[in-house]
């Protein structure tokens, strides 16, 4: 019997982010099933022609396809890449970094890993810190990345209702206590589940909450700005030395070259690029070397804002309209759709958790997430994390309008039958 340790137990058993991809990969393998569980980008032409194009240019030149398949990068990612994002980002927005601000590493996921067990955990002197979630439910993958119990702690946000069927979660600063035990605050924008964005002045008093305490803020733009800036509302890009601003070109239309990008103060890079060399040797080329390109010359933001952003406005536009066609009757609520490819569905006094409202619809073929995933670190007892699911809209327009009658008229069973 193969005999596991305390890591490899940690790492197989149970988590919300390996259940999920579990179901995505079987649902794939048996097909017939409505994806709308997953994160996975849709298909964007006008993207991916640019990334063909950008493709062939490699493959046509013998130096950079060389450097391409068969040279190691520095630890801290390739350096045409760290040059031209730095560029970038001080052209555009003003933020003073240079390449030795930046570090790639093997997908987001690699970066809030690497990040949040070499600032949180148990430390030499027998203490151990945790990381702040101001506002749940936040994202899924965070949930179980800690090498130790009691990893995270977060706060319940207040929700702000709005019309007869939406609402909003905002950050309740009232209740955000930073004690000796909290090594860092983290926080995505927009959110993932709920696409919430948090506004400026959140964004600015969590910083300075930060800054009074002397901890990083990490702010996690996967599906932000300045890029793929699928965000539907005001939201300016921010960074300063108290932020780790962490984006992904997954969502901008790369999920499988798994580039994550970690914007910090050099000692924070250097630790991060220390910790490449010894777990990946180095951050893989291939997303790095494909955009280079579309970074330096701004063309990443163009196509972010006249093509990703509307892409994604128009597959919500959509799914908002099928869910007031099919939920009508219903008791439900819908957060605010200010960013990112998901719906926040909330049934207020749901007679089932959603736990088993996702195992009755999984049944009727349809894949969606169970909300109660997505509050790490909450205390246990709030009725409202078994009352909400998350569906994502970024597939095919008519299997997420089908798969939203389905839903709601397994909800509408459920609440019949009490």
């Amino acid at each position: 019997m193969l005999q596991l340790s305390s890591f490899g137990r940690r790492f197989s058993q149970g988590s919300g982010i390996l259940s999920l991809m579990d179901d995505l990969g079987n649902a794939l393998a048996e097909g017939g099933m409505l994806m709308m569980g997953g994160g996975n980008p849709g298909h964007v032409p006008e993207v991916q022609a640019a990334l063909h194009e950008q493709l062939v240019g490699l493959c046509n030149d013998p130096v950079r396809f060389r450097k391409l398949i068969g040279i190691y990068d520095p630890p801290p990612g390739d350096k045409g890449f760290l040059q031209a994002l730095a560029g970038l980002l001080h052209r555009e927005y003003g933020w003073a970094v240079g390449p030795e601000n930046i570090c790639l590493t093997q997908g987001s996921q690699g970066s809030f890993f690497l990040l949040f067990n070499m600032l949180a955990g148990r430390f030499e002197d027998g203490s151990q810190k945790k990381i702040m979630l101001p506002l749940a439910p936040e994202y899924i993958g965070y949930a179980d990345l800690g090498l130790c119990d009691d990893f995270f702690t977060a706060v319940r946000p207040k929700i702000e209702l709005l019309g007869e069927h939406q609402f909003k979660y905002r950050v309740d600063f009232d209740q955000l206590e930073i004690t000796d035990d909290i090594a860092a605050l983290c926080v995505s924008r927009p959110t993932n589940p709920t696409g919430n964005v948090l506004t400026d002045d959140e964004i600015s008093g969590l910083s300075r909450l930060a800054a009074d305490n002397d901890i990083p803020l990490i702010l996690d733009n996967a599906y932000g700005v300045p890029f793929p800036g699928i965000i539907y509302t005001e939201a300016t890009p921010f960074w300063n030395e108290q932020l780790v601003v962490c984006m992904s070109l997954s969502k901008f239309g790369l999920p499988a070259a798994r580039t994550g990008i970690v914007i910090a103060r050099p000692e924070i890079i250097r630790t991060l690029a220390g910790i490449n060399a010894i777990l990946n040797l180095a951050p893989g080329s291939f997303g790095a070397m494909l955009t280079t390109d579309l970074v330096a010359t701004g063309e990443i933001l163009h196509l972010s804002k006249t093509v990703v952003q509307p892409f994604y406005r128009r597959k919500m536009e959509k799914a908002m309209a099928a869910l007031e066609e099919f939920f009508t009757d219903l008791p439900y609520r819908v957060h605010t759709p200010e960013g990112a490819m998901f719906l926040w569905l909330w049934f207020k006094d749901l007679p089932i958790s959603s736990r088993r409202l996702y195992e009755r619809l999984k049944k009727r073929k349809v894949l969606v997430v169970s909300g109660d995933y997505f509050f790490p670190g909450l205390e246990p007892g709030w009725q409202h994390t078994r009352e909400c699911l998350r569906i994502t809209y970024s597939q095919d327009e008519q299997d997420v309008a089908e798969g939203l009658r389905i839903i709601a008229d397994e909800v509408r069973t459920v609440y019949r039958q009490g």
